[in-house]
């Protein structure tokens, strides 16, 4: 490589990959500038080069996926159908309570928990239980994670079950050699720093050499603290956005897919 592109590549800005869709289209995602190319060997704040990578982590709902699927719009509708049997409310007072318990706990089922005795098991199961017909078998992604060096691991708030539904649905599950859910994480949710804690124990991840992808920017605050490299997918869904302008963002990525096409190379 030439000087001058190598001053070129070292200077690049975060990372704008865009086109996102539910339906993956066979075209390649536009890429919309010289900016939207990924620096494989600097990133932004002194993170590591990404072919140095060990371990990608990634998160599941809305990341693997496009949030344009809507699968978390049935999951958000069956907690509020949970809370209304669980405690006898109507529609309306579970619904709030719902949101009420995600901003204050992190997560609804970890403030029915701590504040109902509710039993996460019969919660997971019953959220859970959606139709995944949304989310179409994804070659692309599946090609470009083949040849993707390094381990891959799911890191999610929902359950193992879930997990391998949607991995499954995508055509993917192959190329991941865990699943670390909730209930790995003692229902302890992300964004709370323990869980990443004990989620690199138990799974032997270096977090100076490891990427991690997630929708909710708020997440990847105690990745980057650790020393991750942080990849932030982008939705509409006004939730995820929080914190989304912090130094934990090293990429924004519109389309995973192009995403990962773009970095594992031809």
């Amino acid at each position: 490589m030439s000087a001058a592109n190598d001053a070129i590549i070292t200077s690049l800005p975060k990372l704008k990959i865009l086109n996102g869709t539910c339906k993956i289209s066979p075209d390649i995602a536009l890429i919309s500038s010289m900016e939207s190319i990924p620096d494989n060997r600097r990133t932004k704040d002194g993170a590591r080069p990404l072919r140095e990578t060990e371990t990608w982590i990634f998160d599941l709902d809305n990341t693997l996926y496009p949030a344009t699927c809507r699968l978390f719009d049935q999951i958000d509708k069956n907690i509020t159908q949970f809370i209304m049997h669980f405690l006898g409310l109507d529609w309306d007072d579970a619904y709030s309570l719902q949101k009420g318990y995600f901003r204050q706990y992190g997560t609804t089922m970890n403030g029915l928990m701590t504040l109902h005795d509710a039993d996460p098991h019969e919660f997971l199961e019953f959220v859970h239980d959606i139709d995944l017909s949304p989310v179409n078998s994804n070659p692309r992604m599946n090609a470009a994670l083949a040849k993707l060096p390094g381990r891959k691991i799911i890191f999610t708030n929902g359950s193992v079950a879930h997990a391998e539904g949607v991995m499954g649905a995508l055509g993917v599950s192959h190329h991941f050699e865990a699943i670390f859910d909730i209930v790995a994480s003692d229902y302890r949710p992300k964004p709370e720093r323990t869980v990443y804690d004990k989620f690199v124990a138990d799974h032997n991840v270096d977090p100076t050499r490891a990427v991690m992808v997630e929708d909710m920017a708020r997440n990847l605050a105690p990745a980057h603290e650790m020393g991750m490299t942080c990849v932030w997918v982008t939705s509409d869904n006004d939730w995820a956005k929080a914190g989304h302008d912090g130094d934990h963002v090293h990429h924004v990525v519109d389309d995973l897919t192009q995403w990962l096409e773009t970095v594992a190379g031809p």
